[in-house]
């Protein structure tokens, strides 16, 4: 029996998620947005029963027993830990800073029986599900080097908000990135432990953001990290650690949202005997010694309202993440019981602290101009760690 959902949220994903969940037979029954008159316009257009402008009136909610957090990352923590704290299933963005990520996790390992996972919907798109099968069966060989680009148009928000703040988690880095970083630790079996970028913030103003408000998040980053180590059992397929002899896999991620137009988004994989390339939702490939690519894994087509504020490669993805939701709820009688198979290769919230902590030591990287390692906490940190954090860099 499929639960009742209540999303957070009346950003572009929640406007599209909505409709997918409704359209796989889950019935939402609240949503809540910053403001009551915000919340009710989108419920209105959605058909949604119940909305509100106060966190616990979706939390506790007598019909709702999946919750779905899609809203600025330095409110996701706090809902997400209360949440799971009262029983509620939850599939959730990614928050601001590493300490909330801890916290995240503290609380989904206090309740190991219900679902807390990361909402990167890239895992599940068909191309590269397709890419980690053939990579795990040894298509490319030994992997070697991963490269990626992402292009496409400013992630500002129209107004001054929390996208034009890097510490509040806006920037192409952290919004864009992030799904990157854990895209590829999916895809190839193995975790960065030393990592270099770059950042710039080319706009830093515009004619609604002006006067004294300045943008500090990045809208160009390009980073390197190196991934896994010799014999760390990364997928290849001789059976040895991916780079075995060379430290791991080297990959570079160029993230540029100054290019208006036409969105990029392209992940290539080289190993020892060939390659695999993810353009837009669609799989190429090409072994050594072959002419040309072929085609792995077509685009079925979108048979969905036609969306422009959401790449197509993450609208793909989440709805065939909606899908694997209803599968793992469907067979249940309670609820709140789910079924661990059909959401396996989600992401969960211990993945979502290690990519926190990778985009991080990227950004310490841009400020220091060196290699940082990436080295994930452990323990509750000290309370004042944001605030030292904030004060050392005006400092600096």
């Amino acid at each position: 029996m499929l639960p009742g959902v209540g999303v957070f949220g009346t950003g572009s994903t929640a406007r599209v998620l909505v409709p997918l969940l409704q359209a796989e037979g889950f019935e939402v029954h609240a949503l809540w947005g910053q403001s009551e008159e915000e919340a009710g316009c989108l419920a209105r257009e959605l058909g949604i029963p119940f909305h509100t402008s106060r966190s616990d009136d979706v939390l506790l909610h007598p019909d709702v027993h999946l919750v779905c957090i899609y809203i600025p990352p330095p409110m996701t923590r706090q809902i997400a830990v209360n949440a799971l704290g009262i029983g509620k299933n939850v599939v959730c963005e990614k928050a601001a800073t590493a300490v909330d990520s801890f916290k995240m996790v503290t609380a989904a390992r206090y309740y190991p029986q219900l679902l807390s996972i990361m909402g990167n919907t890239l895992r599940f798109l068909p191309a590269f599900v397709a890419m980690r099968r053939l990579l795990m069966e040894g298509y490319v060989g030994e992997v070697q080097v991963c490269d990626v680009r992402v292009y496409g148009p400013s992630l500002l928000d129209r107004s001054y908000g929390w996208t034009c703040e890097e510490l509040m988690g806006g920037g192409g880095l952290h919004t864009v990135g992030s799904t990157v970083i854990d895209l590829l630790s999916h895809l190839i079996g193995s975790r960065a432990h030393r990592v270099h970028g770059l950042l710039r913030t080319f706009l830093q103003q515009s004619g609604s953001i002006c006067g004294i408000r300045r943008v500090t998040s990045d809208d160009f980053c390009f980073f390197q990290m190196l991934m896994g180590e010799s014999g760390s059992g990364s997928w290849s397929g001789s059976g040895r650690g991916a780079g075995t002899g060379s430290g791991g896999v080297c990959c570079t991620v160029t993230l540029n949202f100054n290019m208006p137009g036409t969105f990029t988004h392209e992940v290539m994989v080289v190993g020892s005997a060939g390659r695999l390339v993810a353009r837009g939702t669609q799989l190429y490939g090409q072994r050594n010694g072959c002419e040309g690519e072929e085609l792995l894994q077509g685009d079925s087509g979108w048979a969905g309202p036609v969306v422009r504020d959401m790449p197509p490669p993450h609208l793909r993805g989440l709805s065939s993440m909606v899908t694997a939701l209803r599968h793992s709820f469907e067979a249940h009688e309670e609820r709140r019981s789910w079924t661990r198979e059909p959401v396996a290769t989600a992401p969960t919230f211990e993945d979502g602290l290690y990519v926190q902590t990778v985009v991080e030591a990227v950004k310490r990287s841009s400020r220091s101009g060196e290699w940082e390692c990436v080295e994930v906490m452990t323990q509750e940190p000290d309370p004042n760690h944001n605030l030292c954090e904030a004060l050392q860099r005006n400092k600096n």
